[in-house]
């Protein structure tokens, strides 16, 4: 069974729909060391549970960030969004939504929602812009594998 970092089985994971949009979903918990002194999760920790959830449907669709990598390919984030809806505080569980966006040979957009798990109220919701490089940071076109996995 894996294990996040935030030591919450991903044995939950699940490819859903809404509104016509796959999804994987996931559930975690926040940490102390995700919170600030007024006990609420830091905004940056936002970015990291996106990065969690990107890499799980990465992973979810058979092609992990490892993989890509070892192909000789980067996806490197140019633009972040993250609109704040509800605070989380320290060991409150959570479910993360990861949404493709788009996908084009260059370009791949991830769309994120965290949620409660039992009323699935929004807590959170953003995306993240990634262009394909290779390892000298040129931008380059993703091989059609990696692109017909992730769209799967």
């Amino acid at each position: 069974m894996m294990k996040s970092r935030n030591s919450e089985s991903l044995s939950n994971k699940a490819a859903l729909t809404q509104g016509g949009k796959k999804y994987i979903e996931f559930e975690v918990r926040v940490r102390y060391s995700e919170i600030d002194r007024m006990g609420v999760a830091h905004n940056k920790s936002y970015f990291e549970w996106f990065e969690i959830g990107r890499t799980e449907f990465c992973r979810q669709k058979n092609i992990p960030y490892k993989s890509i990598e070892e192909q000789g390919y980067y996806l490197v984030v140019v633009e972040a969004f993250c609109k704040y809806k509800r605070p989380l505080r320290y060991d409150d569980k959570f479910l993360i939504r990861v949404f493709l966006k788009e996908v084009t040979p260059k370009k791949v957009v991830f769309a994120y929602e965290l949620v409660t798990r039992k009323e699935k109220k929004s807590i959170a919701s953003g995306y993240t812009v990634h262009l394909s490089t290779n390892a000298k940071a040129e931008v380059s076109s993703l091989p059609r594998e990696i692109l017909n996995k992730l769209k799967s």
